[in-house]
């Protein structure tokens, strides 16, 4: 089986952040993963557009960046200048997804969906 492997940066010590980015440059991972949450869709708080342009400017491979945060639509064309080149939106926080994924394409990004474990596959 085939697959990709992205490894999260929130696994990363945050004291040796570069350190850590470093090795996954070094690695066989295909892409950086960087969940971005923003305390309402999920409740934990994770890092913004400042600190995804800082990796970016370390990371050799692509940053997946998966926006937890409600309304993510606000934030894709920031979050691409940042950095992402993959901008993954959940189903459950996009009212027109469709438009969702067509921004993320028209800013040259790759578009990903996700699903809350709850929500049913076939709404899709």
């Amino acid at each position: 089986m085939n697959g990709l492997i992205a490894p999260s940066l929130l696994a990363a010590d945050f004291l040796n952040l570069w350190r850590d980015i470093e090795m996954v440059n070094k690695s066989e991972a295909d892409w950086f993963h960087l969940d971005i949450m923003d305390g309402v869709f999920v409740p934990n708080i994770s890092f913004g557009i400042p600190v995804v342009e800082a990796i970016k400017q370390k990371a050799d491979k692509p940053l997946d960046v998966h926006l937890m945060i409600v309304q993510p639509e606000k934030y894709i064309e920031s979050f691409r200048k940042a950095g992402a080149e993959i901008i993954n939106v959940h189903y459950e926080a996009c009212n027109h997804l469709h438009r969702t994924i067509e921004a993320i394409h028209a800013t040259g990004a790759k578009a990903a969906v996700t699903l809350n474990p709850h929500t049913p596959v076939f709404l899709l």
